[in-house]
């Protein structure tokens, strides 16, 4: 069955166009002459037709039925030549074969209402599943790639789009399983990978401290460095702890006698020999361990401490640093205070080779140095073998980000396959039922064209046709078999051929029974039995009035048949512009108003463009004369060229023919003399419209115009004592006091 119609882009339908929604069993369309109705019928006969190449037909639940179109069309390609193709029905067969293809079809009817239902079921899972998909679509764009934008923009290039992400996310989680690389690590990758392409790194040297630690551990500095102790002076030094004085003395003694001590001649060779013998070898030779250590040890520091001091200065400029420039600046500045207390320590030992010191140990400051540089040269041959693999580590760097983003989908993708599998497996299920559906429609659906082959015949439908053209009064002319097979031909009582000779009421009327056999049969054998949409235009064209009621009494029976659920037709839509007609193919019974198988739609041409009005359950043609008030009521939705004509008609009808008043009858009901001016204007203008088109008027002040002598029109009806019969007429309701 038809759910909608849309027609734009073509003959008096404009670019926007018309929507006809929510058609019914039955479909009741009015519309004047020249406002659309054919072109309707000629794009539902052949949608295909390029021409209506911008509209379109939608069917409920997707299921387009055989669609059997009565216009002006039909007649042509039907009767034009006059050999009529031959109607197939149900002609031969028993009522025992004729109930079998029936009890057939209502299987048939079942399985395709069995089908019907497991699309729709299939259609609400799709829809649940395209919900779930949504969803999770929406969290991996705003809860994982916007979080991550950016950072990581340049590595998701390519799945820039939610529905790409979503897809790329999905494929990481099934394929990717490598190790979870930290975000850190990620951003500094990044940092390197995705920004100019960078070059390589000098290594940072570190210095050997091993002399400068072998110095501070030196056990000399822990040794008393004095004289020889058996010598007889020796016991007077060491008493009085004055070795190094002594020593110190020994740079001044003089060659004569003058002690450099004591001042006084008591220096003999005897004494000289005695400080010679007790400052021996041993302890000249600890003096030069202590002297060498010291001038050692300062230099290697001093070397280290520049050293060090070169690769600080160089780091803090270098913006690519992978060194703690602060933690190595912290250590470096510890060390040079160490230095700096040793010096004084080795000064001490120097002046007083028989005091004891202990230096302070280096090591673990250094070490602590060391280990940031070899840090940093751990970076620096990360970085460096980055470099010379960039694109491989760059293609790396993109696996290992994915690998991170679906890791932090996991579990909202966890929950998703859940909730998913259910309905995909209903999905799945439904697939099968629909095809086992399927196959058994079809092969019944044969069973039935089978069945059919051998019943059918087109001389029933020609028997009828004569038949009701008895019964109706056309005795001079029938169909008869042509020469051709399974063609029939019109023809006299007296054996010629009547084609030719038809009025075009005969034509029409035969065309009509032609199509309302053609809606009980078909051109093919297989085809009897198919269920159908029949669309009517206009089929009362060039009949006189008694063949009107005789058309509207067999539509009638179809419309009855459709809503009683016992045709093959299963929809109709009827387009006509005869109000007479139209009252009586839509009368139901008199005291029904309302139906709810039944729907009505006006079709209006306003400024050269069609448009529709629907009116659902509610029949808006009553009557001529209702409809003449209908115009006036809607008259903005109308051109103002009908306006006048629409005016005159309804004065003429309701004053002139049933109240036999004349136009100065009316004039005189007006006592002011500018009421009565108005009055006469009004009827000038009225007569004068109806008869022409009021081009200037028109144009200059159509709209004004209009207004105003509605007012005028409302007044007449006032001033006669006739504005109950206006205000009923136009629905308004007037208020109480």
């Amino acid at each position: 069955m038809i759910e909608s119609i849309t027609i734009k882009h073509v003959a008096s339908y404009d670019n926007q166009g018309i929507t006809i929604t929510n058609l019914k069993h039955v479909n009741f369309i009015y519309g004047a002459n020249a406002c659309g109705k054919t072109t309707i019928s000629n794009f539902l006969a052949k949608t295909s037709d390029p021409v209506f190449k911008d509209c379109s037909v939608a069917w409920k639940d997707g299921i387009a039925l055989p669609t059997l179109v009565y216009n002006k069309k039909f007649r042509d390609e039907n009767f034009s030549t006059g050999k009529i193709v031959g109607i197939f029905t149900l002609g031969k067969a028993t009522k025992e074969e004729i109930e079998v293809i029936e009890t057939k079809k209502k299987d048939l009817d079942e399985l395709r209402t069995q089908k019907t239902n497991y699309v729709n079921n299939q259609v609400k899972l799709k829809e649940s599943k395209t919900t779930k998909d949504e969803e999770f679509k929406n969290y991996c764009w705003s809860g994982i790639y916007k979080k991550y934008e950016g950072d990581f923009k340049e590595a998701l290039k390519g799945s820039l789009k939610s529905d790409l992400f979503k897809t790329k996310i999905i494929d990481t989680i099934a394929n990717n399983k490598a190790a979870i690389v930290p975000l850190a690590d990620l951003k500094e990758r990044s940092t390197i990978l995705f920004g100019k392409e960078p070059s390589r790194l000098q290594r940072l040297s570190a210095p050997d401290p091993q002399r400068v630690h072998d110095t501070e551990k030196h056990e000399i500095w822990a040794t008393k460095v004095v004289g020889k102790a058996d010598i007889d002076i020796a016991g007077l030094i060491n008493r009085l702890n004055s070795s190094d004085w002594v020593n110190k003395g020994r740079e001044y003694l003089q060659e004569g006698d003058t002690c450099p001590f004591c001042q006084q001649n008591t220096v003999s060779n005897d004494f000289r020999a005695k400080l010679e013998a007790f400052f021996d070898e041993s302890f000249i030779e600890s003096v030069g361990t202590v002297n060498n250590l010291q001038a050692a040890y300062n230099a290697s520091m001093s070397q280290l401490i520049t050293t060090l001091s070169v690769i600080e200065t160089a780091e803090k400029a270098n913006e690519g640093t992978k060194l703690n420039v602060e933690l190595f600046s912290a250590h470096l500045k510890t060390f040079v205070t160490q230095f700096a207390e040793n010096k004084e320590f080795l000064k001490q030992k120097q002046k007083e080779m028989s005091c004891l010191v202990e230096l302070v140990d280096t090591t673990d400051t250094f070490n602590s140095i060391i280990d940031l540089i070899n840090k940093a040269n751990t970076e620096i041959d990360k970085h460096n073998r980055i470099v010379d693999n960039f694109k491989t580590e760059q293609t790396q760097l993109i696996k290992d980000i994915w690998r991170f983003l679906a890791n932090e989908a996991q579990a909202t993708y966890d929950k998703y396959v859940k909730e998913t599998h259910g309905i995909q497996t209903g999905i799945e299920k439904l697939d099968g039922s629909i095809k086992t559906a399927t196959d058994n429609y079809n092969a019944l659906d044969t069973e039935i064209k089978d069945l059919t082959k051998n019943v059918t015949s087109i001389q029933p439908s020609v028997d009828e046709i004569n038949k009701l053209l008895t019964v109706f009064g056309f005795h001079s002319f029938s169909l008869v078999k042509s020469d051709v097979e399974n063609f029939y031909q019109i023809q006299r009582d007296d054996g010629s051929i009547a084609h030719a000779t038809l009025s075009e009421g005969e034509i029409t009327f035969i065309t009509f029974l032609y199509y309302l056999q053609y809606v009980n049969g078909a051109k093919a054998e297989e085809n009897v039995t198919n269920d159908r949409t029949i669309v009517i235009d206009d089929p009362i064209s060039s009949l006189d009035s008694s063949v009107l009621f005789i058309v509207s009494s067999l539509i009638k029976e179809i419309i009855k048949q459709i809503k009683d659920g016992t045709s093959k037709v299963k929809q109709l839509v009827l387009l006509t512009h005869n109000v007479y007609f139209h009252k009586e193919v839509s009368f139901i019974d008199g005291r029904t108003k309302k139906n709810g198988k039944t729907h009505y739609w006006i079709l209006r041409k306003n400024n050269k463009y069609t448009k529709i009005e629907q009116y659902e359950q509610l029949n808006p043609i009553e009557s001529s004369y209702e409809l003449l008030w209908r115009e006036i009521k809607n008259h903005e939705k109308n051109s103002g060229i009908t306006i006048q004509n629409t005016m005159r008609r309804i004065i003429e009808n309701y004053f002139k023919m049933l109240g036999k008043y004349g136009d100065d009858d009316l004039l005189n009901k007006f006592e002011a003399k500018d009421d009565k001016e108005i009055c006469r204007s009004l009827l000038c203008w009225i007569n004068d419209g109806s008869h022409c088109m009021p081009d200037d008027l028109f144009i200059q002040t159509a709209d004004n115009t209009i207004e105003q002598y509605q007012q005028v029109f409302k007044a007449i009806f006032e001033h006669t004592d006739n504005i109950g019969h206006y205000n009923m007429m136009m629905g308004i309701v007037p208020e109480h006091p």
